[in-house]
Order: structure tokens, then sequence, then C-alpha cells
């Protein structure tokens, strides 16, 4: 979500604009609040778009009739309205994650709960052709999952019948891979086309993957047209139920009503909503969003939003409002331990073109900063918050430099930044003071916040629940983050080692410790039970850990991924075989789209995220680092550290290209005190006690 800006409405009839949810080729989708604090999403034609009088009335006339689609499976849509020569749609908010986004972050779903889905959405689809329209957007970012179960959005713009498609020269008609082969060919579309999308959903539903892929959109477009969906990763069960919907003949795909029957969900699949990580993360945005349920007062303002009526998530279109960030429709109250401002933009540097005189091909350019002596020699590696980067400070504490121009934000000399520091969302920075005691400060000002009397020796990690970390007699401890109480304390059987030698991640109800031994082990984040362990990952100490939805990336021994939420081996990559038959060691994971990045025996390679395969990625024996070196992609290169015994420099390379590093940064001086991070596009390095930040291309 972002501020509103010049030149956007402040009020669209009953409604308050408040913010910007999101903005496509046809229109702006923004937040807006009735008289009576009942928050909706309200979609605007584009200004160029208005002035079509056809298009015009067509978008309000077409809306007005899908609020005649009845039942609880879809999003109502609330009014639409043509104000000041711009219509628009408001539509109400739903709760929960998209379709997209679930699958994601959590995974394909299970038969039974794929079967649910199918269910509920033929209900639906039922009711949009019942009311004599196509719904023809259908998608996984079209639906979202509630409490109560799947709902359809963003059918206000579906079309009736009889209708044409609506788009403007150069638009793709249909979201690709999703779009029936008559849409794509644009001829007449009836409600089976929507049939075909549900089909096409339901195997991204069931297997993570689309059921047609393509270099490119046209190559997608002709698979659909031409091409058999791809099934394989479908549970057999599902395929025979799944294939008709995807029949090219729209007259040999099945109805509403028959796909109800033939998916025949077992007994208590509908609970699936209520329970799991999915139940988890619709609750986690509701507690966050409990704290922005009341506006400043204002006389003429509207009146507070009740929990009831404001909703966690904001999906409209396909875009979905996390408020676990920080982001916040309005501003919060800031005085108390727990009135958290949110957090504030950060500010990205500008991409570096050699074509615009930037910088010269063959030379690195210069650093946009660097400060000297502005570390600690032992501090954790800097953790950049929007626009701060944190460290450990020279002189004691630990200290926010500015990302724009390295200058000092504030410091916090009680903190022991040896006990490692930890980002709350982006809103609030958290620490150990020498005590023990758990200190929390805004990110951007450095103002104290709450504390809680932890007896901490280290940080672990944190997520939208508590702050996790090793108590100073060796136990595992939960502290809630909207009380500062301690939410349980365990032992684990593992080595957890001291100074911090533990590591860990929390995400989806599991926190993931990084034991001193070697071994990984993950625990309920809601009690601290340990759920499942994996032993001897690694031989030189911790292993180290990379998370994409819940997907964990594991190094040492071996670079292998595990389900989060289970510990299931999911893949493993081939060891090499070193010449001299010595131990090998994977590097430091880094995990960006759809790879996984890692270093072995001093070459770095790329794996696909999904099943462990190599990729055509040609720097294996051209590019050389170091193998505990991380590595980060950023802008348009990747970036690793090679050195040798008495210095050494950072080698960024074009990932559009398979040669040769572009940029040599020899600035390493200290080859045993190094560190790269990366944000907004810049790269920061830790050299010793020197932070430096490059440009990116």
């Amino acid at each position: 979500m972002k501020p509103l800006e010049s030149g956007d409405p402040i009020r669209l009839g009953p409604y308050r604009v408040l913010a910007v949810l999101g903005e496509g080729g046809m229109g702006k989708v923004y937040v807006g609040q009735d008289a009576e604090g009942r928050p909706a999403a309200v979609k605007v034609l584009h200004p160029h778009l208005a002035h079509d009088q056809n298009l015009t009335q067509r978008f309000v006339r077409e809306a007005q009739m899908a609020r005649a689609v009845t039942g609880g499976s879809v999003a109502r849509v609330l009014d639409a309205r043509t104000e000041g020569g711009r219509p628009w749609i408001a539509s109400e908010f739903l709760t929960g994650p998209t379709l997209d986004d679930a699958v994601r972050d959590h995974g394909p779903l299970d038969e039974p709960t794929v079967r649910a889905l199918a269910t509920a959405l033929a209900v639906a689809l039922r009711d949009i052709h019942a009311a004599g329209l196509v719904h023809r957007d259908l998608k996984p970012a079209n639906i979202v999952l509630t409490a109560s179960g799947p709902r359809v959005i963003d059918f206000g713009i579906a079309r009736p019948e009889h209708g044409l498609t609506l788009t403007t020269t150069g638009q793709v008609p249909v979201t690709p891979g999703y779009g029936a082969p008559e849409q794509v060919l644009g001829q007449r579309v009836g409600p089976p086309a929507d049939i075909f999308s549900l089909g096409a959903v339901l195997v991204y539903a069931a297997s993570g993957q689309r059921a047609y892929e393509g270099a490119h959109v046209a190559a997608v477009q002709y698979e659909v047209v031409h091409g058999a969906p791809r099934l394989d990763r479908v549970p057999p069960a599902l395929q025979p139920l799944i294939g008709p919907c995807l029949a090219k003949d729209p007259a040999a795909r099945p109805v509403p009503e028959q796909l109800t029957r033939a998916f025949d969900p077992p007994r208590g699949a509908e609970r699936a909503w209520r329970g799991g990580p999915i139940a988890q993360e619709i609750s986690t945005r509701e507690h966050h969003l409990h704290r922005l349920t009341t506006l400043p007062g204002e006389p003429a303002g509207p009146r507070a939003l009740s929990r009831r009526r404001l909703l966690t998530g904001v999906a409209i279109g396909g875009s979905v409002l996390a408020v676990g960030g920080g982001a916040a429709w309005w501003n919060r109250r800031a005085d108390g331990p727990f009135d958290i401002p949110p957090a504030v933009a950060t500010p990205k540097a500008r991409v570096l073109d050699a074509k615009k005189g930037d910088y010269v091909l063959g030379e690195a350019p210069d650093p946009l900063w660097s400060v000297t002596s502005a570390l600690a020699k032992d501090t954790p590696a800097p953790l950049p918050v929007r626009d701060v980067i944190i460290v450990g400070a020279a002189k004691g504490g630990i200290a926010a430099r500015d990302v724009v121009d390295g200058s000092l934000r504030w410091s916090a000399p009680e903190a022991v930044a040896e006990r490692r520091y930890l980002s709350l969302s982006d809103e609030l920075v958290a620490a150990v003071d020498g005590s023990g005691v758990l200190l929390t400060f805004v990110a951007s000002t450095g103002a104290p916040k709450w504390t809680a009397p932890a007896e901490a020796a280290s940080l672990l990690a944190a997520d939208d629940e508590a702050v996790y970390l090793i108590t100073k007699d060796g136990r595992v401890r939960a502290v809630g983050r909207g009380d500062a109480k301690i939410r349980w304390t365990v032992r684990v059987d593992a080595d957890l080692g001291t100074k911090a030698a533990s590591r860990g991640l929390a995400a989806h109800g599991v926190l993931v410790i990084a034991t001193a031994d070697g071994g990984v082990v993950a625990v309920d984040a809601s009690n601290g039970r340990t759920v499942w362990e994996l032993r001897g990952q690694s031989a030189q100490g911790r292993a180290k850990l990379a998370l994409s939805g819940r997907t964990l990336c594991v190094t040492g021994k071996r670079l292998s991924a595990v389900d989060l939420t289970g510990g299931r081996r999911l893949w493993a990559a081939k060891n090499p075989e070193p010449p001299d038959k010595s131990p090998v060691f994977w590097g430091p994971p880094t995990i960006h789209g759809k790879h996984v990045y890692a270093s072995v025996l001093q070459f770095p390679l790329r794996y696909d995220l999904r099943d462990g395969k190599p990729s055509d990625w040609g720097y294996s024996g051209l590019l050389e680092c170091d193998p505990p070196s991380p590595l980060v992609v950023q802008g348009g290169g990747f970036w690793s550290v090679a050195v040798n015994k008495t210095q050494g420099g950072v080698n960024v390379v074009d990932l559009s290209s398979q040669g040769r590093p572009s940029w040599v940064f020899r600035i390493i001086k200290n080859p045993d005190a190094y560190w790269l991070e990366a944000d907004a596009n810049r790269v920061f390095v830790l050299d010793g006690t020197t932070l430096s930040a490059l440009p990116v291309f």
C-alpha cells in the first residue's frame, strides 16, 4: 500500500480515500472508508480511459449488474457510480491471503483441501453464472482464502454472458495460462470459459505449478490453445476430475453442479481454512490490524472502526494488503511502549546504467559511501531496516546509520551487539542489554519502546507474534510482542552453545534453530514443542539457513531443502567429489526468486528451488568465491567475495550474461572479518570495522 499522491481523489461518493492499494493497466485501487467506518476497496478507471464514454458506461453498468450476484462465496460489489467523470467500483474487504500467496508461501494444498476448494469455487461460479455474468478472469490472485472458505473477488468487471472482451489497445485480454482458448482467440465467451480457468486454478493449487507454461506470453497462450495441461504433479485421484475442465472444446467441459458432485470433499474438509498455517496467517493479520482500528479524533471525521467490521486481509483485483510490515491506513499514537509508529518508507538508490554514462564498462564505480571505524570488531552482520542499517557500534552498544549517506542516526549504548539484534516488522529493532533485558527501539528514530526481563543470552528470531531467544541457562524462550510477557520457555535436546552460537528463523508458526553442534531443530512457535529435527547437518559449526515460503534450505555438509512445517526432505543437491577427497563444505545459501544460490569448493552454483535441479547458470569454473562468503542478488547482479590471506574483493556478475565479473571492488582489507547484505539497490559491505554501501546496476 502506498500513500496518496497529487492527482489522487480525496473522496469517491460516500468513501473517504485513505491510501493506494495497487495499480493496473485499467485503473487504480484505493482504500476507502464510508461515514459509518466501514472499509471498502474502491477501483477507479485511469483518467485517460475515463474519457472514453462507452468504456465508462460499460464499466459502471456491468459492475452494477454484478451486484446481482448472491451467495457467500463471492466478494460483493457495494456500489458503482460515475463521479466527476471518473467511474468507480467499491467492493467489500475480505480476510485472508489469496490462493496465489498461500500456495507460494505454504506449498500446494493437500487432496482433501483441493476438493473443498473446487467445490467452493464451483458454487461461486454457479452463483455468478446464475446472475447472467461470466467472471472471465478467475485465477489464484482473485481467490481469497478466508476462515469461512474461499471467496472469489474482482468480478465487478465481469462481462455479461453475451459480452465481448473489455480491453484497451495492446492489452492481453486474459491472464496468460488461466484464460480459456476461446478467450485467447478473441471468440465469444460464455460460462464454460470460467470452468477452464477453474481447472487451471486447481492444477496450481494441487501442484504448485501452472497448467500451462512458456518462455513468454505468446508461448503460454499457444500452449493453452494447442498444448496439453501439465498434470504430472497433481495427485492421481484428482487428475480425472480436473482434466475435463481443461478441454479445448467449451461444450466438453462440465458445469458447476457436476463439479460439486464429482469432487465430493470428505467430511470436515471445509475446516481446512480454520486450522494450520493458513488459518494462523489470518489470525496474525487480525492481530496486527486490530491495532489500527481507531481513527484520529476529528469532529467531522468517520467514527472508529469496530474489530468486527475491519477485516485483516485487504484483497481486490489480486492485491493483498499485508499489515505485518508496519504499513498503516492512518496515523497511530506513539506515546506508549506498545504504541508503535508505522515503518517508514525505504529510500531506494538509483540503479546505474553504463549507457547513461553512470560508469565505464570494465571499471567498478566508486562506493556510494564508506565509513571507517564505524563498527565494533565483533559486530554481528549489518541489518538493513528500511532507512537505516543496524550495526555494532565502535564504542559499544548498537548504532543505526542512514542507508543514504552512512551518517549516524541513533545509538543505544546499553545494548550488547554480540547478543544480536533483530528487526520486528521493520517497525522496531530488538536487542539485549548486559543484564539480559530485552530492549526495543523504533527503527528509524531509536526511540525506546517496550522492554522485558527475559534473562536473554542472545536473540534467535522474531515473527509477528513473538521474539525468540536463548536464555542464560541455555533454554529457548518466547516473549510476546503485544504485551512483553513470556509466552513459554523450553529446553531443547541440542547444544545451543554460548555467545550467540545458534541462529534461527521464524515463520508460519515454526521456529527453526541452527544449533551449535551442526544440527537443525524446529519447534512449534506457539508452545515450544519440538516438531522435527535434523542431526549432523554441518561438521563446521552451525548449519546455514534460508527460507522462502515454507521451503527451508540448509547448507553444511550438503545443500538440501526441507519442508518447514514437517521437516520432510524435499531434495538434496549432489555433492561434488574433491580431487583430494577432502570433506565438502557448502557456504551460506541465498534464495532469490525461484532459485537458491550456494557455494561449494569455491564455486557459486544455482539450483531450482522447487526440485533442486542444477541451473544452466554458466559461472561454475569462471567465478570463484571464498567458501564462507555470503552470496547476494541485488539489482541485475550477483555479488560474492573472493579473498586470499591478506586481502580480497567483491565480485559482481551480470545475471543476464555468462562470463567473468562485470565489476570488482578491491576493498576487502580484513579477509577474516567481512560480510555482505543488500537492500533497496544497495549492497552493504562489512570489512573489519569499515562499513560501505556499493551501487548496483
